[in-house]
């Protein structure tokens, strides 16, 4: 690949045996986005880091995020217009939901403005962080292609994924 990959996790980050951890090992060039505070995101902290590596690309990159990396992202080109060629964007959580996670404040309400770049939306079926539908109506509302991963959990490690060979064609489609 030519272009930059930033890989942008989601709370947590992405632990040794998560596909995006692997990716980045398998692929030296691809550079991870590290967050202050993988525990007690911050949405301002999270967005404004995310901006500033993007920024500081020498070309427009390709993003890879998982999760509440996603929902970074949206807020970031909702915030200002960023140099993105394209994303994968796998597992975005609906922290819309009124149940979600009380740790993750501040990221409501998600932005659904079209993305001004190409991209592909992964959503699995019985995600426990959103349903099927609603992040079907993201990826809609993002202009984004959707994917639709059966029945994969939050499409990470706990859910059986290592290398995800699934995601590295659709990263490839995005390259080409």
């Amino acid at each position: 690949m030519t272009r930059p990959v930033l890989i942008v996790p989601g709370w947590g980050d992405s632990g040794p045996g998560h596909w995006q951890s692997l990716w980045q090992r398998a692929h030296p060039p691809f550079r991870r986005v590290v967050q202050r505070d993988w525990e007690f995101p911050i949405r301002t902290e999270w967005v404004g880091t995310l901006a500033h590596e993007i920024c500081a690309e020498p070309q427009p990159p390709i993003i890879v995020a998982h999760s509440l990396g996603c929902i970074a992202l949206a807020h970031a080109v909702a915030a200002a217009p960023l140099p993105v060629a394209s994303a994968l964007l796998v597992a975005p959580p609906d922290v819309d939901d009124p149940d979600f996670p009380p740790v993750i404040e501040g990221f409501a309400p998600i932005p659904r403005r079209r993305l001004p770049f190409p991209s592909i939306v992964v959503v699995s079926r019985n995600d426990p962080y959103t349903a099927f539908e609603r992040a079907a109506a993201l990826a809609e509302a993002w202009g984004s292609r959707l994917v639709d991963a059966g029945n994969s959990g939050h499409i990470n490690a706990d859910a059986g994924f290592g290398p995800w060979p699934l995601g590295e064609q659709l990263l490839a489609e995005l390259s080409g």
